[in-house]
């Protein structure tokens, strides 16, 4: 009688795993995948795609190659991180929406790039760039503005590419607009818009230059200052391409490079160099 009622008990157990786990499944055959939705909030902004044609003229305008190490900042679906894996980058895109992350991963996969292209859950102020030698961005004016002063601290010569949203008084250095996507017959109408930045070297400050004193003044990518020769004072302007600089002083136009806490490079006068 004991044993008949273990048998009972067991069979009773046994049926409901076997009906547990055919719900289960039922209910994973008959899950969607997901699919992002236009609009949809996130962490800092609300997720729109960027037009394909625009990603293409952003990593054209930051010269991307296969040297380079593209970040992604709020990859979104992966077509940026995708797009620049497929020009043979090294790329990664910071997306904060795990349900993101899964989709790009499997849309790299569709794309044949999962060697070159990955994607982390992570918060972008969080993240370390300072691998990045290009950034890709499509955030809000507020978001690039509490950016900014980590992507100034990057190497000298990251580009830096936006969609429409500018870094408030920080000039682009190259901008271009979208008269019509490509394929399409329509003018463009939203999203239109690339920006390029190079960050700059920083060079603000007081350079001995040659028998001189070079005191320069930096604003972003541009320089102005005083060239000091004996009792003779310079108005210097000019302007910086990440390690590149150029300025006049007078008539004479001096072109170098930047590096670390010396300057070289040449002028009408010949060769010069500083340091401070």
């Amino acid at each position: 009688m004991h044993t008949s009622r273990m048998s009972r008990s067991l069979v009773a157990t046994l049926i409901a795993c076997v009906a547990s786990t055919q719900l289960s499944v039922a209910q994973t055959q008959t899950a969607k995948p997901f699919e992002p939705q236009v609009g949809q909030a996130g962490k800092d902004v609300v997720w729109v795609p960027s037009p394909q044609t625009l990603v293409d003229k952003m990593l054209d305008m930051a010269k991307v190659t296969p040297k380079d190490y593209v970040m992604d900042l709020g990859s979104g679906d992966g077509r940026t991180v995708i797009t620049a894996a497929k020009r043979g980058a090294t790329a990664v895109g910071i997306e904060y929406n795990p349900d993101m992350v899964e989709l790009s991963q499997r849309n790299a996969v569709a794309a044949g790039v999962t060697g070159k292209a990955t994607f982390m859950k992570a918060d972008i102020f969080e993240t370390d760039l300072s691998k990045a030698t290009v950034i890709t961005m499509f955030l809000l004016p507020q978001i690039n503005l509490k950016l900014r002063p980590k992507i100034l601290d990057l190497k000298p010569g990251t580009r830096v590419v936006s969609n429409t949203f500018t870094m408030d008084d920080w000039t682009p250095d190259e901008t271009f607009t979208i008269s019509q996507p490509e394929g399409s017959t329509e003018p463009c109408i939203s999203w239109c818009t690339a920006l390029l930045w190079i960050v700059p070297a920083k060079v603000d400050g007081t350079w001995k230059l040659g028998q001189g004193e070079l005191t320069l003044t930096q604003t972003f990518q541009n320089v102005s200052g005083t060239l000091k020769n004996g009792s003779n004072s310079t108005a210097v302007s000019g302007k910086l391409n990440g390690e590149e600089i150029v300025f006049n002083a007078g008539a004479t136009e001096y072109r170098g490079r930047v590096s670390g806490n010396g300057m070289q490079g040449t002028s009408a006068a010949g060769n010069w160099s500083a340091s401070r």
